[in-house]
């Protein structure tokens, strides 16, 4: 029975700044390295195993996985790193302090940059100190000028068609560490949630997900890993 293991990131400068982060690299915070490390003790003591490793190309995503494989005594696995695993792109929110941005533009128009399924926030301006068109992580990427919830499953389903189910159907166990927005997209995909309803689908840091799937890779059961 192949299974699936989703982690988020741990906490990162910016989630404890409460800044939108984006495709903007940040760091964990020494608490996100306590929740990436927690999370890779959990899964060692519930016994849990994994044969491959998917993550993005942003630093709290890799670092976590680091040090999720490093307690699980597993940092030799093969780790493939692909930009479409990435967190949703802000746009022209990027840095900027959530609190502040809806004191100026109001909560419900910050709401609906957050949490709408298809209206992104407005573009990064080209000269943008944030813009990473001078990134060499990003050669030859299209780099989006902001994305919706909607467009960020545009780019991660059919990474995952093509790359990360081969890989679960020939019943490789795999683990993900990601963002919460492109594993909303998988979560979205594996168990059928609605557009409307997957905006209010909150994704912890560095909490375990196990999917348990079928041979065809339908959901038999999705969980939190707990220590108890």
């Amino acid at each position: 029975m192949p299974q699936l293991v989703l982690i988020r990131h741990g906490q990162s400068a910016w989630n404890l700044e409460n800044r939108f982060t984006g495709w903007w690299d940040v760091d964990l915070t020494p608490l996100g390295v306590d929740e990436a490390r927690a999370a890779g003790r959990l899964l060692r003591d519930k016994g849990m195993d994994c044969d491959l490793c998917f993550t993005s190309v942003q630093t709290r995503a890799i670092r976590t996985l680091h040090l999720v494989l490093h307690e699980m005594d597993r940092l030799w696995l093969p780790v493939t790193k692909d930009w479409r695993l990435n967190e949703r792109h802000y746009g022209g929110l990027t840095g900027l302090n959530k609190a502040e941005t809806a004191a100026k533009h109001g909560d419900d128009q910050v709401k609906i940059w957050r949490r709408s399924f298809d209206m992104p926030p407005p573009p990064m301006a080209p000269d943008s100190p944030f813009s990473m068109r001078n990134d060499r992580r990003y050669d030859g990427i299209p780099i989006p000028a902001t994305e919706s919830l909607k467009d960020t499953i545009a780019r991660v389903l059919p990474y995952w068609e093509n790359t990360i189910a081969p890989a679960l159907r020939a019943n490789q166990r795999v683990l993900i560490a990601a963002h919460g927005n492109s594993l909303r997209a998988l979560v979205k995909h594996l168990s059928g949630i609605a557009d409307a309803d997957i905006t209010e689908l909150e994704i912890p840091t560095g909490q375990p997900i196990v999917y348990d799937l079928d041979a065809n890779l339908n959901a038999l059961e999705r969980y939190y890993l707990s220590a108890r």
